[in-house]
């Protein structure tokens, strides 16, 4: 599940000392003093619809560390879906930004899934609320493995990213839908700069992703202002449709 980063530059690495005692992820957030909207977004996630990026994996197979050809398309899309959060026993209704993100191996097909997301007033974070999964199998639909949804089996809502409280060494859940997706970020480098087919970046963010669903594994992802994510594991952004 590690991909390499091969195109990161000026690295700001946590001091040794934090190593030490490292904080707990955090999973309890203030949401009920959250005004939610499905468009804004901040500088590194965009919900604004039209947006499309394009990844490959292109720079891995040229360098003989991937054997096979990977490619992601991210839409965000002008589709909203209404969820539903529990708020002091009573029922709450989100409108929450679709995003769609279209995985294919060899051109084959392997997942469709459409992520929910909104944005925090006054706070600007952007929250993740779940996601429908398509898992694809000779083209057809084998599997939803993966699926959550805010509000449902107890799954609560988790941040994908902050505003302006980027802190090293700052942990939190993306996803809290126990038993099913419990995916956590931890910030580990900021003003990265990044040279990509998509184009040069400056001021990016690198966060890695970790689950206690399955221990050691880990996931690297670089963000930029005012593209989002270019990087995640071995793909890389290719082109960007804004």
């Amino acid at each position: 599940m590690t991909r390499h980063n091969r195109c990161v530059a000026l690295l700001v690495f946590l001091p040794l000392a934090a190593a030490a005692e490292e904080p707990d992820f955090t999973d309890d957030f203030p949401v009920e003093q959250c005004a939610f909207m499905p468009f804004g977004g901040n500088a590194y996630f965009s919900l604004m619809p039209g947006r499309r990026t394009y990844f490959d994996n292109s720079s891995c197979l040229a360098s003989g560390e991937c054997e096979e050809r990977e490619d992601l398309i991210i839409t965000v899309t002008s589709g909203v879906k209404k969820v539903w959060l529990d708020d002091d026993g009573k029922r709450r209704p989100v409108w929450t930004r679709v995003i769609v993100e279209e995985e294919r191996e060899n051109n084959e097909l392997k997942e469709i899934s459409r992520n929910y997301f909104a944005m925090c007033m006054p706070s600007r974070d952007v929250y993740y609320f779940g996601e429908d999964v398509d898992i694809y199998e000779d083209g057809r639909i084998v599997s939803h493995e993966g699926a959550w949804l805010a509000g449902r089996d107890g799954a609560e809502p988790g941040i994908i990213m902050p505003d302006s409280a980027f802190i090293l060494g700052q942990r939190y859940y993306q996803e809290v839908a126990p038993g099913v997706a419990l995916d956590r970020a931890e910030h580990v480098a900021a003003g990265l700069e990044i040279d990509l087919h998509a184009g040069n970046f400056e001021d990016c963010l690198e966060v890695t992703e970790t689950t206690p669903l399955e221990p050691g594994s880990e996931s690297t992802k670089v963000y930029c202002p005012g593209v989002g994510m270019v990087i995640d594991n071995d793909l890389e952004a290719i082109a960007v449709e804004r």
